[in-house]
C-alpha cells in the first residue's frame, strides 16, 4: 500500500506522462477513458459540467467561471492542467484541492485495472477527477481540456456550455501546423445542441467554428461581437481594472493586457449559463446590484477563490518580480509588450523554454533591452540553457546561462535596483519550480 509520497512518486515515474516525455507520454484516441469511464460508473453523469478549450487563456477563463459560480451558491468542481506546486492544484472543489487520502486510495485501489491498460498520467488524472468530482456530489464541473479537444480524453463528457478561448500555434506536432487544423481539433469538444462560446477567432478559424456548429446544430456566442469588455487600467495597488457593459468597474488580481481577452470571453459564458438556467436566479432577480456585486466579489478573489497562480504574478516588490506562464507565440505577442511597457530602469528576464515548442518565434519576440539569465526546468523535455542562449543571440538578445533557476534568480536578483523588474517566464514548468523555490 502507497503513501501519498509514493503514490506520486508512481504517476509521475511508472506511467506515461506527455509533461515529462512529451510525444513518448502522449496517448492518442478515447479508448482507454472510455474503459476507465465505464469501470468507474460514468461519474460524470452525475454532475452537470463546463468544457474549456483553446490554445492560451484556458486557466484563467476556467478559474473565473468557477469562481463566480462558487460564490453564486453552487458547489463546483475544477480540473485543470498542469499544476505549478502540487499535483492537487489539478482537482479541486470549492477552490480546496482533492485531499491526499483520496489520491493514494485512488490509485491503490484502481492500479488493478488500470495497469494492464497502460495508461497516460492524464487519462489517470482525468478519471480520478471526475470519480472524485462524483463522491464529492458537486453540482457542477469546470473542466479545462489537457491537449486539442476531439481527442483529448477530458472529451467523453456532455457539457452544457463548451468554450474555446482562442487559437495560436502550439502542439502543432498532434494538432496540426496550420490555424485551420488546430481549430478543428480544438472545435472536437463542440457537442450536438451544446452552445458554444468562441472567445477570438481569426480568418481561418472562423469558418471551421461556424461549420463544425453547423454540423453539430450548436449555437455560437461569438465573444468578439458586442465585446462587454471596454478598456482597460491599473489601479494604485497594482490591480487591473476593467470597464464592463454588464458590471460597470471591475477590478481583477489578473493583471496581464492579454486577461482583458480572456475576461470578455468569462462576461458571455456567464450570460450564455444564465439563458439555460445556471445562474438565472441570480441575473435575473429584481435584486442585479446584488448579483453584480457577487460576480464582481468573485473575479476580485479569484487567486484566493481557487488557487489560481502564474498568471502575471508579482512575488515580490523592490525590486519587482513577476512571473508568468505564457509558453508559446500567441502568449508572448502580449508578454513582450508589457514587459516592455512595464516601468523600471532595467529588466532581468530568467528565461527558459522545451524544446518542442517555437523557440524560434517566442525568442524573435523577446524585448532586445534586457538582461538574460537563460536556464531550464527540471524537466525532460527543458531545452539545454547552452542551446538556448546560442539561439538567442541570433535574435541579438545578451545574457549568461545559469543551470539551475535558483541560481539564475541568486545571480539576478543579486544585481537588480529597486526599482528594475526581474520577470521569469518561458515554460510553466519553469514557473512551477520558480514558485516550489519561493514559497
Amino acid at each position: 500500500m502507497m503513501d501519498y509520497k509514493a503514490t506520486i512518486a508512481y504517476l509521475f515515474n511508472q506511467v506515461p506522462m506527455f509533461e515529462r516525455q512529451g510525444a513518448d507520454g502522449y496517448k492518442e484516441g478515447l479508448s482507454n477513458t472510455l474503459a476507465l469511464d465505464r469501470h468507474l460508473g460514468y461519474p460524470h453523469h452525475h454532475y452537470a459540467t463546463i468544457h474549456v478549450a483553446g490554445t492560451n487563456g484556458k486557466g484563467s477563463v476556467a478559474h473565473s467561471i468557477a469562481a463566480v459560480l462558487q460564490v453564486c451558491g453552487y458547489r463546483v468542481g475544477l480540473y485543470t492542467s498542469p499544476h505549478l506546486v502540487d499535483f492537487r492544484e489539478r482537482i479541486k472543489v470549492n477552490g480546496t484541492p482533492i485531499s491526499e487520502a483520496f489520491v493514494t486510495d485512488f490509485v491503490n485501489r484502481e492500479r488493478p485495472f488500470f495497469e494492464p491498460l497502460s495508461p497516460s498520467f492524464f487519462e489517470i488524472t482525468t478519471a480520478m477527477a471526475f470519480k472524485y468530482f462524483e463522491v464529492a456530489k458537486v453540482d457542477i464541473a469546470v473542466i479545462e481540456v489537457g491537449l486539442g479537444g476531439r481527442l483529448d480524453c477530458t472529451n467523453i463528457i456532455t457539457p452544457i456550455l463548451s468554450i474555446i478561448t482562442n487559437i495560436s500555434t502550439d502542439h502543432t506536432q498532434f494538432l496540426g501546423d496550420t490555424l485551420a487544423k488546430i481549430a478543428a481539433e480544438k472545435a472536437g469538444i463542440i457537442k450536438r445542441g451544446v452552445p458554444v462560446v468562441i472567445g477570438e477567432t481569426t480568418p481561418e478559424t472562423r469558418p471551421v467554428f461556424e461549420a463544425k456548429a453547423r454540423e453539430m446544430d450548436a449555437k455560437i456566442i461569438w465573444a468578439e461581437e458586442n465585446p462587454g469588455v471596454l478598456s482597460s487600467d491599473f489601479s494604485k495597488e497594482g490591480k487591473a481594472v476593467y470597464d464592463t457593459i454588464c458590471m460597470g468597474k471591475v477590478e481583477s488580481p489578473l493583471c496581464g493586457i492579454y486577461q482583458a481577452h480572456n475576461l470578455n470571453t468569462v462576461l458571455k459564458s456567464l450570460r450564455a449559463l444564465a439563458a439555460i438556467g445556471y445562474l438565472s436566479d441570480c441575473m435575473e432577480s429584481r435584486d442585479k446590484d446584488r448579483c453584480t456585486f457577487e460576480q464582481k466579489t468573485a473575479l476580485k478573489n479569484v487567486c484566493t477563490l481557487t488557487g489560481l497562480q502564474g498568471r502575471w504574478q508579482k512575488v515580490k516588490d523592490a525590486p519587482k518580480v513577476i512571473c508568468d506562464t505564457g509558453h508559446n507565440v500567441g502568449a508572448w505577442q502580449y508578454l513582450s509588450r508589457q514587459i516592455s511597457e512595464t516601468d523600471c530602469t532595467h529588466r532581468h528576464l530568467i528565461f527558459g523554454m522545451v524544446g518542442d515548442k517555437d523557440v524560434e518565434g517566442v525568442l524573435a519576440l523577446l524585448p532586445k533591452d534586457a538582461t538574460y539569465y537563460f536556464t531550464k526546468a527540471i524537466n525532460h523535455r527543458s531545452l539545454p540553457e547552452e542551446q538556448l542562449l546560442e539561439m538567442a543571440t541570433r535574435h541579438g538578445l545578451r545574457g549568461k546561462c545559469y543551470p539551475t533557476i535558483d541560481e539564475a534568480y541568486k545571480a539576478a536578483f543579486s544585481v537588480a535596483a529597486h526599482d528594475d523588474l526581474i520577470f521569469i517566464g518561458g515554460s510553466s514548468y519553469l514557473v512551477a519550480d520558480f514558485l516550489k523555490l519561493v514559497h
